[in-house]
């Protein structure tokens, strides 16, 4: 199962309560349906996908050109299955801003109410959002976090960050099953219209650079403060997008304290500690890189996001089959639904458009 993400560009306003009312119950009925077919893990499969998940905000009326399909397909997902929950097997939990903070909260209450430990399911929600924003610092500050997760501890993540400078919003897909190690190439796709070079702490070439990283935790903060200032002196190749003079070493010197006290034991640790941010990992990234000769990766894990391919055959050609079982899945889901007569036909005209 592929995962991922998507760049999409920044609006701003949210969608119209009668917009936003009927993706609700839209929603419901087609993850009603897919349960029934497929499973709460069925779910979790589609919406681990980018192009899915785009789709599915398509065929719920938002627009396909905005940041705000993340937040709001994944607001209206929420609303949908609320009281269905133990029908369906399936919860979300999270969403934007100060509500995504709450999600460890809320999976907690879960567990309580299913009498289950749902612990495993506060770790992987808390290191997918770490990876996502201080491993992988591509630019995009997290702002939106939703944990949609079963009975059984199958899961899944939909994240979004941010970047004010570019003007984009970029959106994480994992899914639970796929995940074999947390910070050793957890997406199996990265999905978006462009590729940039980042520190990319979670690329299989990184894999010297974490060890080394997770080491230096270890020494004394006057050491490491000394050594960024050190850092801070060359002169840096222009390949490099992170710069040292974003990094204040007298700030780090706190952060670097707990991290000698608590000794974390790899890369992953180190990671997870509480308050070890974007800043530390470059920190310790760069003195790894810089100081001990361990480079880490810098290629941005991206690929260009063409679900069903393009009519000029860029990046190559429409896939009939893959394109035709994408219509004909949502059209069955919505044929159906128990919805009212207006909004089936709404959204069946909606899905013809696809098709010429």
């Amino acid at each position: 199962m592929r995962t991922g993400t998507a760049n999409l560009p920044l609006h701003w306003g949210k969608a119209p309560r009668w917009l936003f009312q009927r993706m609700v119950k839209l929603a419901r009925e087609i993850t009603i349906v897919i349960v029934s077919e497929q499973g709460a893990s069925g779910v979790l499969e589609k919406l681990s996908d980018p192009f899915w998940f785009q789709c599915f905000g398509c065929i719920l009326g938002f627009d396909w050109h905005s940041s705000g399909v993340t937040t709001t397909v994944c607001g209206a997902l929420k609303e949908a299955v609320k009281g269905l929950e133990n029908e369906l097997g399936l919860w979300v939990a999270g969403g934007k801003g100060g509500t995504s903070r709450k999600t460890p909260s809320e999976i907690e209450q879960v567990g309580e109410e299913l009498s289950v430990d749902l612990q495993p399911l506060i770790y992987a929600s808390k290191m997918s959002a770490k990876v996502d924003n201080n491993a992988l610092q591509d630019g995009y500050q997290l702002y939106h976090h939703n944990f949609i997760f079963t009975r059984d501890g199958a899961w899944c993540v939909v994240q979004q960050g941010m970047n004010d400078a570019t003007r984009y919003a970029r959106r994480y897909h994992w899914l639970g099953a796929s995940v074999k190690d947390y910070v050793c190439e957890p997406h199996a796709a990265i999905c978006c219209d462009h590729k940039n070079r980042h520190r990319n702490l979670v690329a299989k070439a990184s894999e010297a650079n974490r060890e080394l990283s997770a080491q230096i935790s270890h020494e004394k903060p006057e050491k490491l403060v000394r050594e960024i200032k050190k850092i801070q002196r060359l002169s840096l190749p222009d390949r490099h997008p992170i710069l040292t003079r974003d990094i204040n070493p007298d700030r780090l010197e706190k952060i670097f304290l707990k991290t000698y006290e608590q000794m974390p034991a790899n890369f992953e640790q180190l990671l997870g500690m509480q308050g070890v941010g974007p800043q530390t990992i470059r920190a310790l990234s760069l003195i790894a890189e810089l100081v001990y000769g361990a480079k880490p990766g810098f290629n941005d894990p991206a690929r260009f996001s063409f679900a069903h391919g393009g009519k000029d055959g860029y990046p190559y050609p429409v896939n009939r089959a893959t394109y035709d079982h994408s219509i004909e899945f949502l059209r069955k889901a919505i044929a159906t639904a128990k919805i009212g007569h207006s909004d089936k036909m709404g959204a069946l005209k909606r899905l013809s458009q696809f098709e010429n």
